[in-house]
């Protein structure tokens, strides 16, 4: 029992031998056990479907006339053929590894091809093995490159990508000049190997040239071994841009997208030559492609960077600016009104009627540009962070800033309105900044309203899209109305529609921006409807229960 399990143990290779010639079948068993393989013989479709159901085998030789409706079994097939026979190379193709011989086969001829067979079916199993190593490698690299938007990185894992899933002693990369792409070096040299110069230098334009043409052909330029093509043009070019290097196996891979190619990947070994396999090239081609997306996606991102921080401070400049502004302005303003009310009241003795009179204007004007100084203080401080929120009634509220323009709008022969809601309507909000935003809009609307026109205001409680309730205020004039080019830029700071600026109607293009602004941070919501010559119907829609 011993000696047949060491027998057992001897026989490292089986074969499965299915002909339908009984003789035959005798003859390939034979050879084939001489040879040292332990067989499996079938006469048959049925015997042979048996065998390789139960049991593992190194390599099935094969009569044609019992090929037809096989499976790939798996193993490498040696076909047996007589001279007349025909393939069904469809069928054929679809098993893992076949060959053919002509019966009748020498049984030395017979081994040497079996044999042949399956060193060669190890040999690409061995070789599909590397390569799923390498894709597996590679595409960790791959993966990294996606994760980040860092050029330099992305850089940096490549080459170290490269350098370790493929053996080689050196990886360099660098991107050319292009607007697309940064400008970026990096390199990957295996531990005890010096290091290769930090640029092209005088080869930039020639590199340049090669890899360009590369990307055009969508090829790599590949050398198996320097040491036979010594006065090659592409041997000549290394030694002169590194002298230290002595490259036996290079290849040079084009970074690019679109049209042209942005960088240039070089990788080389110094002892032993590199066969680069066509896997190889076309798993470096697939990651070099995901380089170039992701270093010009970087630099883009990057660049959208650097504008936002330089926008961030110019924003920054404009308040302190408009801050600083408004504090100058306001002093020598405070001290003329102080002054000027002094005057008025005969503090400096009687005032003739036409001098009231200027100083009618002067007060006016006076209250126009402290105004103006308002808003832009209230711009110049818009950070959302100081709402004093507490109850307000919207009826008070509307009533205090129809007192207050009613002056306005009998001056300017307009008649206002207000029509109070059937219900005590009472928000959660900053009753300043909101007393702001109705007068604000209100003056607006009573400044853009001819004379005999009319301004209206009215309130209500309204449900909301998501089931809650709202204070909805309107305020509809019958001035004269928007154009609607310039309706899409009506909220924009500063900014005055045509035919206020055509009709000569003062303002500083700031009241419904803050407005907007305001409501916003309530989490409320501004809407306007105008019909050019016909009025403009303001709404205001805030939340009862407060932002």
């Amino acid at each position: 029992m011993v000696s047949d399990r060491a027998d057992v143990q001897q026989v490292s290779l089986s074969a499965l031998v299915a002909d339908s010639d009984i003789e035959r079948l005798t003859v390939t068993s034979a050879a084939l056990t001489a040879a040292g393989f332990q067989v499996f013989p079938a006469s048959n479709a049925a015997s042979l479907a048996i065998s390789l159901e139960h049991n593992s085998h190194s390599v099935v030789v094969l009569d044609n006339s019992l090929a037809h409706g096989l499976r790939s079994p798996g193993v490498p097939v040696l076909l047996l053929l007589d001279a007349v026979d025909q393939v069904d190379l469809e069928e054929v193709e679809a098993w893992r590894m076949v060959d053919y011989v002509l019966n009748p086969v020498r049984p030395e001829e017979l081994v040497y091809r079996v044999n042949t067979l399956i060193g060669r079916s190890k040999e690409r199993a061995r070789t599909r093995g590397e390569v799923e190593t390498l894709r597996e490698s590679l595409r960790n690299v791959s993966s990294a490159i996606r994760e980040t938007n860092d050029p330099q990185l992305i850089a940096d894992l490549v080459v170290r990508g490269f350098g370790e899933a493929l053996a080689v002693d050196h990886v360099w990369f660098a991107t050319f000049r292009d607007e697309r792409v940064p400008s970026i070096r990096a390199q990957w040299n295996r531990a005890g190997v010096a290091q290769l110069p930090a640029k092209l230098g005088e080869m930039e334009s020639a590199i340049m040239g090669l890899a360009n043409k590369l990307w055009t052909q969508a090829d790599v330029r590949a050398i198996l071994d320097h040491r036979t093509e010594p006065d090659s043009r592409i041997t000549a070019a290394l030694r002169e841009w590194s002298p230290e290097l002595s490259p036996v196996s290079s290849v040079i891979l084009p970074v690019g997208e679109g049209a042209s190619a942005l960088g240039v990947i070089l990788l080389a070994t110094e002892e032993a030559s590199h066969e680069w396999t066509r896997p190889e090239i076309n798993l470096m081609q697939h990651v070099a492609g995901n380089v170039a997306h992701g270093l010009i996606q970087g630099h883009l991102i990057s660049a959208q960077q650097r504008v936002l921080h330089q926008l961030r401070q110019l924003d920054k400049a404009k308040t302190d600016f408009l801050a600083t502004v408004n504090h100058e302005l306001r002093t020598p303003l405070t001290s003329i009104t102080a002054y000027l009310d002094m005057i008025r009241d005969g503090s400096g003795g009687p005032v003739p009627d036409g001098i009231r009179k200027m100083l009618d204007v002067i007060a006016r004007n006076s209250d126009r540009l402290r105004r103006l100084i308002e808003d832009m203080l209230t711009v110049s401080m818009q950070d959302g962070s100081n709402l004093d929120l507490k109850p307000v009634d919207i009826a008070k509220l509307l009533q205090v800033v129809v007192a207050t323009l009613r002056p306005l709008a009998e001056s300017r022969h307009v008649a206002i309105s207000y029509v109070e809601a059937s219900e005590d309507i009472e928000v959660t909000a900053d009753e300043a900044k909101l007393e702001q935003v109705f007068t604000n809009i209100v003056a607006n609307a009573i400044k853009f309203t001819p004379e005999g026109g009319r301004v209206g205001i009215t309130s209500v409680l309204a449900a909301t899209e998501d089931g809650g309730q709202a204070a909805l205020v309107q305020i509809e004039d019958t001035g004269l109305g928007i154009p609607e080019h310039d309706l899409p830029h009506i909220f924009t700071r500063f900014y005055r529609a045509s035919n206020a600026t055509a009709a000569a109607v003062p303002g500083s293009g700031l009241g419904l921006a803050i407005a907007q602004d305001i409501v916003s941070r309530h989490m409320g919501r501004l809407d306007l409807d105008s019909t050019l010559g016909a009025g403009t119907t303001v709404s205001v829609e805030l939340p009862v229960g407060g932002p």
